[in-house]
């Protein structure tokens, strides 16, 4: 395929990942974050364990993979970031990228107040890792100090700046080749480590076995549901522009199809590493499953402090917990920078630097939420809150919503699964079924979660 000296010279000033390797571990990356470590076993737990489990495999193969497909296409087809992406190919629907950056950008202010308590936890493993006798109430009484959590904060923010500021393949690509294969050897141990406690078999048939018998209102499966569809779009990065972003820099013999299977993939055994890893602990040292957003910072401490090994063990985890962190947190704020590069040919420096200062500056309101600032309420819910609400409930629907719109009613099924084809051997098999999801199943189900997510829960 031709391409003008014009093009060449934009890729080349864009960047580009060297390999199909370097993309599928960066995106990957991004997928495999705290929405599988800090979320997916917090998430399973309250919402029925192996019955959230079944729904949650199923809206990853119907919903996950062709919107995943969809976007990367999407994003090699431009050549652009997503804002550019959906303005090259129809100007009246640009507000589908902006809905995408907009909710990067949301959801980095508050995910790098997270990605700092990791860090306050590294540094707790590193130098002993006491954490008292109530590591509630530890966890609880750090969260609401008012400088300690913005600093870590903001030294997350700065370690996710300085790899963007590196570029695509030198900085993106680089750190994602060594963090993901040290993220999944250590999420193994301590998988297996769970997994072997005494008692730890009871959270294994919680995670892996259906009890139907717990699901025994129609609100109890629409909601087991809910939670597993809006699940598989926060895990696989679904609707944020981040799988634009990167499909952009891709080479145009990639197989498309090939790369969205694996990393869908990788990110679902991601997935049920963390929740073997997690589930068991939470049985043998008799926890409850339905612990919440605190599971993995009030509840692991406890665990690891009664193991052989513990220091160790929780260092380790949490050293896990961060890598995971950073490889999606550097998405998002690539996602960001992007935008900024291609719209306003701003250097990558300048849209880093800028972008990382307002997010830390968000980021540090937003941490200051849970004390300093806890009085301050939108919709009955502290900003943090409100911010994940924000995104999880509202942005990252409709953009997928909307895209799916786009693509099947607007832009075409047929340009779609032309890029698909183009790195591919030979035609696309599961066009018509692919065409089906696009069109009509994906938006009534994501239109499902909308309106679900909207309603206050008793």
């Amino acid at each position: 395929m031709g391409m003008s000296k014009n093009q060449g010279s934009t890729l080349q000033k864009r960047g580009q990942f060297t390999s199909s390797l370097g993309f599928i571990l960066a995106a990957a990356g991004s997928a495999v974050g705290l929405g599988n470590l800090w979320k997916f076993p917090y998430i399973a737990g309250s919402s029925g364990g192996g019955v959230f489990l079944l729904f949650y495999l199923i809206f990853v193969c119907v919903l996950g993979l062709p919107i995943l497909l969809t976007e990367m296409a999407i994003g090699r087809k431009t050549q652009i970031s997503a804002v550019g992406a959906y303005k090259k190919l129809n100007k009246k629907w640009t507000f589908v990228g902006v809905l995408g950056v907009v909710c990067a950008f949301v959801i980095l202010s508050y995910y790098s107040v997270i990605g700092g308590w990791v860090l306050k936890y590294i540094a707790g493993y590193a130098t002993g890792g006491n954490f008292g006798a109530d590591t509630k109430q530890y966890f609880d009484t750090f969260v609401s100090s008012p400088v300690e959590p913005v600093v870590w904060h903001l030294i997350f923010m700065l370690f996710c700046a300085v790899v963007v500021v590196g570029g695509v393949a030198k900085g993106i690509e680089k750190a994602s080749k060594i963090m993901l294969p040290l993220l999944f050897l250590m999420i193994v141990v301590v998988a297996v480590r769970s997994a072997t406690l005494p008692g730890g078999m009871e959270g294994l048939k919680f995670l892996f076995v259906p009890n139907f018998s717990a699901l025994d209102s129609f609100e109890k499966v629409a909601n087991a549901m809910v939670s597993a569809m809006g699940q598989v779009f926060f895990s696989l990065s679904l609707g944020m522009g981040i799988t634009i972003t990167y499909g952009s820099y891709l080479k145009r013999d990639t197989n498309l199809s090939k790369d969205a299977v694996v990393i869908s993939g990788l990110d679902t055994v991601m997935a049920l590493l963390s929740g073997i890893a997690i589930m068991p602990a939470v049985f043998a040292f008799g926890f409850k499953p339905q612990a919440g957003p605190g599971l993995i910072f009030a509840t692991l401490p406890s665990v690891f402090s009664e193991m052989p090994l513990g220091g160790l063990f929780g260092l380790l985890f949490f050293i896990l917990v961060f890598f995971a962190a950073a490889t999606s947190a550097i998405a998002l704020l690539e996602v960001v920078s992007a935008f900024l590069i291609d719209s306003f040919h701003w250097s990558r420096k300048k849209a880093t630097i800028l972008m990382s200062c307002l997010m830390g500056a968000i980021g540090a309101v937003a941490s200051l939420s849970m004390g300093a600032l806890s009085g301050v309420t939108i919709a009955n819910m502290n900003i943090f809150d409100a911010m994940g609400y924000l995104t999880d409930k509202i942005l990252m629907p409709l953009a997928a919503l909307f895209m799916c719109i786009f693509v099947g009613h607007v832009w075409g099924i047929k340009p779609v699964v032309e890029e698909i084809e183009l790195g591919s051997a030979g035609p696309f098999r599961l066009r018509w079924i692919f065409s089906m999801i696009l069109k009509y199943i994906a938006p009534v189900l994501i239109l499902v979660i909308f309106i679900m997510g909207l309603i206050p829960a008793k």
